[in-house]
């Protein structure tokens, strides 16, 4: 069996944590009953590092309890576009070898921010690279920052683009410590 590496790039959730504006609020509580400790959690489906499902912006859109987990499963390849200003664009990821299946992160200036609280200037991605992505037939696209697209942006197409085809889109990378490759 063929060895492999296995990199943790989940948000660690917590109290206090950034959310996406207008997101619930994370609240942990410790809850002492007779014989055993409990904890209540409260969090928004959009907290640290989550999967846009189909549903979350197509009306008939598959549920995240509905979408199957090999895409979720299997090697990934990671691209660096920590030299990308503002967003990710079709001249930015037109030449990179890109093969049915793959599961793709960007890895952005974002995974460097230490900016407690939402940013409204953090690196997302074009509608029209989300297209030529999403024809490509991947398996999965991620982000190192909460949402794929501008936040208040009219064009929908990064999320569309992907979830239309059931496309997974992972938001919330943590991707500091992860070396661009497969």
């Amino acid at each position: 069996m063929e060895a492999h590496n296995i990199i943790d790039i989940s948000m660690p959730i917590h109290t206090g944590m950034m959310i996406y504006p207008g997101n619930l609020e994370v609240r942990i509580r410790t809850i002492q009953g007779n014989t055993s400790v409990h904890s209540e959690i409260t969090l928004d489906s959009h907290t640290g590092t989550h999967i846009d499902a189909p549903k979350h912006v197509l009306k008939d859109g598959m549920t995240i309890d509905q979408i199957p987990l090999a895409p979720f499963i299997g090697p990934c390849r990671v691209f660096d576009m920590t030299n990308v200003v503002d967003c990710i664009r079709v001249s930015d990821v037109q030449h990179i070898p890109i093969h049915d299946g793959d599961r793709i992160l960007f890895k952005t200036q974002n995974s460097f921010s230490n900016i407690p609280t939402f940013n409204n200037d953090y690196i997302y991605l074009d509608g029209e690279a989300a297209e030529l992505l999403a024809a490509k037939n991947i398996a999965l696209v991620g982000i190192d920052y909460l949402s794929i697209k501008k936040r208040g942006a009219s064009d929908q197409r990064p999320h569309t683009a992907f979830l239309e085809r059931n496309i997974p889109i992972l938001e919330g990378l943590r991707l500091s410590h992860v070396k661009p490759g497969k």
